[in-house]
């Protein structure tokens, strides 16, 4: 990978998206799907995050750090987490895999 990062921010939370995702899980939707899918969480966050592909992670590499985020994923869906801090440790596991 790259020896320079990219500077990512924390965008916006996605309010009406969760919603619908959250109603998708509750109705059936496997939690994978509304995670992985590219209709899902990871696609959102790739379509602000491209810039990290500069740095070396393709999407499919990027989908693996954001499936194995699901748990706090969830967690932000459900109301558990705020979305800064859930973003916020996303953002931690993908510069560690960065710097790799």
């Amino acid at each position: 990978m790259s020896a320079e990062r990219p500077r990512l921010h924390v965008p916006s939370e996605p309010a009406d998206r969760r919603a619908t995702w959250y109603a998708g899980v509750l109705a059936g939707q496997l939690l994978a799907d509304v995670v992985d899918g590219d209709c899902g969480i990871a696609g959102w966050l790739w379509d602000r995050w491209r810039v990290l592909e500069q740095a070396g992670l393709d999407r499919a590499a990027f989908g693996v750090v954001v499936s194995t985020y699901r748990r706090e994923l969830w967690l932000w869906l459900a109301g558990e987490r705020t979305w800064e801090q859930c973003c916020s440790g996303l953002l931690g596991r993908l510069n560690r895999r960065l710097s790799e």
